[in-house]
């Protein structure tokens, strides 16, 4: 089923209605001030929302449509200016940034199997950060038993190798995704910073 699909159907297991957690944890722990952001695959703009709140200075982008409706009318009731777009993040065309943070959960993990898709998904984040910019990713985690339905998983030793010739990984810790459902996925936290280039 398509993105869009999802968003109209309510199919939407990662659908919280609040900020992941682990976005707020690491903005303190790290002490990542206010700046241009970028959010990646925003849904229906609860992070973005929260960034903003926070003195940040946020792009969103999702490839739903729908997402992209419901995330306007979200900020509009919050009160919030988001500039929201819908992009399809693989294709990498969407001209903006640079960024000093950028944030994606399960974006990453969501583009494939495939090591050269995830290099290049890790080159487009790394063009579009300003020198010595962050990016935190949350990420599907292959540590544990496979589960019947929840987020790819990838494992520590991939995410390294996709990312490791753009950033420098400042923090790759074992988490847990937020949800409302009975189980919460197991995931990974990562922050990188740009690498000079």
């Amino acid at each position: 089923m398509e993105w869009n699909e999802r968003y109209l159907n309510g199919d939407l297991p990662w659908e919280t209605g609040r900020v992941d957690k682990n976005l707020p944890e690491a903005i303190d722990r790290f002490g990542i001030g206010p700046c241009a952001a970028l959010e990646l695959g925003c849904g229906t703009g609860n992070n973005a929302i929260w960034l903003t709140r926070q003195g940040f200075a946020v792009t969103a982008l999702d490839i739903s449509e729908a997402a992209v409706e419901e995330a306007r009318k979200k900020a509009a009731e919050a009160g919030v200016s988001v500039e929201y777009a819908c992009e399809d993040l693989t294709k990498g065309e969407f001209a903006c940034g640079p960024f000093g943070f950028i944030f994606d959960r399960g974006c990453f993990h969501s583009i494939g199997d495939d090591h050269d898709l995830r290099q290049g998904f890790a080159r487009m984040v790394h063009e579009r950060l300003s020198q010595g910019g962050y990016w935190l990713s949350l990420i599907g985690s292959a540590d544990g038993p496979e589960l019947e339905v929840g987020p790819p998983r990838l494992s520590a030793s991939e995410i390294v190798t996709s990312t490791e010739p753009f950033f420098e990984i400042i923090s790759l810790t074992a988490t847990e995704f937020d949800s409302d459902g009975d189980h919460r996925p197991g995931a990974w936290s990562c922050l990188l910073r740009k690498r000079s280039t």
